[in-house]
């Protein structure tokens, strides 16, 4: 038998709702950080390094380490980890440190 992690605790979320992540839609759930409705969908990486452009996602999921910055609706290094999902929202790659365009 089968059993999701709402199941689990008895949680009742509100219906899903869509977002973006670099133009592709993923589907997520009301309560969710940006980062778990990511993971639920199979991304584990939206931000690379400054030097190398080495992948990178959640590490630490408690908002210490800022790995998993990442643009939201515009806004660079937001920690996904700790940014609710609300619907409509547009998550894209972070490059660098999120500002890489400011200068041009």
């Amino acid at each position: 038998m089968a059993r999701i992690p709402t199941d689990l605790v008895g949680a009742q979320p509100g219906p899903p709702f869509e977002i973006t992540f670099d133009g592709r839609p993923i589907t997520a759930l009301p309560g969710q950080s940006v980062a778990a409705a990511l993971w639920a969908a199979g991304i584990l990486a939206w931000r690379t390094t400054r030097k190398g452009g080495r992948p990178r996602g959640a590490f630490c999921g408690i908002g210490q380490c800022y790995d998993c910055l990442a643009t939201v609706n515009g806004l660079p290094n937001r920690r996904a980890c700790l940014v609710p999902v609300s619907p409509g929202d547009a998550i894209t790659t972070q490059e660098g440190h999120g500002h890489d365009r400011l200068g041009a």
